[in-house]
């Protein structure tokens, strides 16, 4: 079998409206780990259903060498199946129950074939990804989101795939869960093609690929040195598109005192001609020349611009459009020692279950406080974060918040009216805000010309996430306290650096509840809660090598 397991050749791709997506796309991805990198938008997903075969190509082919396994972003699951059936065992399960019971029918031997270890062959896979604890029988509408997600992982690696497709597999996977996928991957000995904006989870790739404007790039060793290599690349680009600059500028030059030159030998010569008296003939063939060889000096001049200018071109092209967003907020400071939120002995109940135990939760939050919120799925993250806000009242106890804002990034990203422009939307929250200073806040958020007047509605996870950056931190009166609950979630790499620069800026305190290790070491965290088993506990930073079960996670 060839080293290349998957062979993409001039694969075409578009939208049924006729929106391409690839054009004449050529690549190939041999055995070990690659990670898949490319802004929301640029066909990542798409590229792996064209590889899986659920999409069909409008011209070439995307083939994959041996059998192959394929864990799409959205799993089509409902809620009534249960383990054994996603898994796809359910048969051979049957058929050995039905032997053991006595039944031995030809038709039960058929259906098991070579898989007479297939339940302990399932057990020990459910082990590694943390699943051990569920039943075959246990139906999917009670799992979590990040059961489902591992269990969907279990059922392609039961296939025994030599190539193996994922399309943002951490997503809803709190750290413990995390953590076992990638010991899983990291034993991986196939073909894999991951996509992904986790950066723990590309730092364990073998390779980057990166698809942009058209192309598929590769890049050798992980994601860390990828980084560093588009890093270098780009001084480069910079450096040649300096040079360039300076060599259209100098060429310009050049030919201007040419023309100016040779302006002065004609008048001169014109001069010189009358003086001398020559026939008008003699004269009028010496004024042709002149003419002559100003205009071939002229297009010597002009072609030298002209093939400058397309090498500022080429290099232009090499550049990277980084999309940083830089800000300064000092509306959004808060003194040291003041006191934005106070909760004593909060409490909420489910029916007759208490959130909280003992006497209820104590949080205090002072000052320009960075705080991580962590703990295990279902353990009530989300709801403390209403708690603090006041879109939730305590049934017990007492939650006071100072006279500054509160403002709150929910998972869903859902503060902004969905039907208004991004201009509008920042209108409300900053009446008093110029409209030219809007403009030029929206352009700081890298919403540029027509883009300020499309709807919200219409924008990607991560123009929408700018656009809420950009109302929250600048409304009036600024926050003093900020609660982001996942804020990370669906987010491309250059969106989650957006968000990190944003949140660099901000002079305020804020909680943000996610899984991303990187993300939080990227924002500086200097407090770190956990919230497990209904109790609040200050704790220190996670570390690599925090025993498995730690339960940081989503809430």
């Amino acid at each position: 079998m060839s080293d290349a397991f998957i062979i993409c050749s001039n694969l075409s791709f578009s939208w049924p409206d006729d929106t391409p997506v690839f054009q004449d796309l050529s690549f190939t991805v041999g055995g070990g780990r690659t990670g898949l990198v490319a802004p929301n938008g640029a066909g990542k997903s798409t590229l792996l259903k064209l590889i899986a075969g659920e999409y069909r190509p409008g011209g070439g082919t995307a083939s994959v060498q041996g059998v192959l396994g394929y864990l799409p972003q959205s799993l089509p699951l409902t809620g009534d199946l249960n383990v054994a059936e996603v898994l796809e065992i359910a048969p051979v399960i049957r058929a050995l129950d039905a032997i053991e019971s006595g039944d031995a029918s030809e038709e039960h031997f058929t259906t098991i074939g070579n898989d007479w270890d297939i339940e302990e062959r399932t057990r020990a896979q459910l082990d590694r990804l943390g699943l051990g604890e569920l039943s075959f029988s246990r139906r999917l509408e009670t799992l979590s989101g990040g059961q489902v997600i591992s269990l969907g992982l279990a059922a392609q690696l039961l296939k025994r795939p030599d190539v193996l497709l994922l399309d943002e597999p951490t997503n809803n996977l709190d750290l413990d869960a995390r953590r076992k996928l990638y010991g899983v991957l990291e034993d991986w000995n196939g073909c894999l093609l991951l996509v992904s904006h986790d950066r723990a989870l590309l730092d364990r790739m073998d390779r980057i690929a990166e698809l942009d404007r058209g192309e598929v790039r590769s890049y050798g060793g992980n994601f860390t040195a990828y980084e560093e290599a588009v890093r270098a690349a780009r001084e480069v680009a910079e450096k040649n598109v300096r040079s360039a600059e300076q060599e259209v500028k100098r060429e310009r030059r050049e030919m201007q005192q040419a023309r100016e030159r040779a302006a002065r030998r004609a008048g001169n010569a014109a001069r010189n001609l009358k003086d001398a008296g020559l026939p008008k003939i003699f004269a009028g063939t010496m004024k042709r020349d002149a003419q002559e060889s100003a205009g071939k000096a002229n297009e010597m001049h002009a072609a030298r611009v002209s093939d400058a200018k397309a090498r500022l071109d080429e290099a232009g092209r090499a550049l990277r459009d980084e999309q940083k967003i830089t800000l300064e907020l000092p509306g959004t400071n808060v003194p040291a020692g003041r006191t934005v939120f106070l909760g004593e002995g909060m409490q909420v109940r489910y029916g007759e279950r208490a959130l909280f135990a003992g006497e209820g939760a104590d949080l205090t939050i002072r000052g320009p406080e960075r705080i991580a919120l962590t703990g295990p799925n279902g353990a009530g993250k989300s709801t403390l974060l209403r708690l603090v806000n006041g879109d939730l009242e305590p049934e017990g106890g007492q939650a006071r918040r100072a006279d500054g804002r509160v403002a709150y990034l929910s998972q869903r990203l859902d503060l902004l009216d969905l039907g208004r422009t991004v201009a509008e939307n920042l209108a409300e929250f900053a009446p008093g805000m110029p409209q030219a200073d809007r403009m030029n806040l929206l352009a700081r958020f890298l919403f540029r010309g027509s883009r300020v007047h499309l709807p919200v509605g219409a924008l990607s996870g991560g123009e929408r996430l700018r656009a809420t950056l950009a109302c929250v931190l600048y409304a009036e009166p600024a926050p003093q306290l900020l609660l982001l609950d996942e804020p990370t979630n669906n987010l491309d790499l250059v969106s989650v650096g957006q968000l990190e620069s944003a949140l660099s800026a901000y002079e305020g305190a804020f909680v943000v509840v996610s899984h991303d290790e990187r993300f939080l070491a990227e924002i500086k965290i200097d407090r770190w809660l956990r919230l497990s088993e209904g109790r609040l506990l200050e704790t220190g930073a996670p570390t690599a090598t925090e025993a498995p079960g730690d339960g940081f996670g989503r809430g």
